[in-house]
């Protein structure tokens, strides 16, 4: 294999749910494929993590060059309510649902010491200040049904109620144990979020 494509295949699979097979797959489409499509794709590449930010508020990807993401700065979105989710892909789901009219919260991850993840590596402290500001009601907590996401989710709400006046709910049990909200379809999460529940 020449060394340019072993290195292609190499890259591609080191993207998360690619194997070796996929990425020689996608190497060699990416070699056969039209010259404008190829420089189109390379340019992709480098603007997303050129041209993409954090929103300041929620931790939500945007453009770069704005002062908040879209759904913060929507003001037809209920402010007192924080749906808080483990990553933009889980926002992403839920807001296709349409069920969510509040803002949320992007904690960057899940707390797991199996991988050395820890409380002060996500974003807990904005979370805890958005909260103690007297304008949150309630905080739904939206992290995955598996191990990490229920020892977010417990952190969170043991940390919630400390600082007190703010209401907790969880999502429901719709969603299957060790399943990942970016998977689930729109009605499982549909009824996720109407049914949440204290917690």
């Amino acid at each position: 294999m020449p060394e340019a494509l072993r290195k292609l295949v190499e890259s591609i699979s080191f993207l998360p749910g690619i194997g070796e097979k996929t990425a020689a797959k996608l190497a060699f489409f990416l070699l056969k494929a039209n010259p404008a499509y190829v420089a189109s794709f390379r340019d992709s590449l480098a603007a997303v993590q050129n041209e993409t930010a954090f929103c300041p508020e929620c931790g939500a990807l945007m453009d770069k060059g704005r002062e908040k993401c879209g759904v913060c700065a929507d003001p037809s979105r209920d402010a007192t309510v924080l749906c808080v989710v483990e990553d933009w892909l889980d926002m992403i789901a839920l807001e296709k649902t349409g069920a969510w009219k509040g803002r949320y919260h992007v904690l960057g991850g899940a707390i797991s010491p199996s991988t050395g993840v820890a409380p002060r590596d996500l974003a807990f402290d904005q979370l805890f200040s958005r909260a103690k500001d007297g304008k949150i009601k309630e905080v739904a907590i939206a992290t995955n049904p598996n191990f990490e996401g229920e020892a977010t989710a417990m952190y969170a709400k043991e940390r919630l109620d400390a600082q007190g006046g703010v209401r907790v709910t969880r999502l429901s049990r719709g969603l299957p144990n060790s399943g990942y909200i970016e998977y689930a379809d729109e009605a499982t999460l549909l009824n996720a979020l109407r049914g949440r529940r204290d917690m």
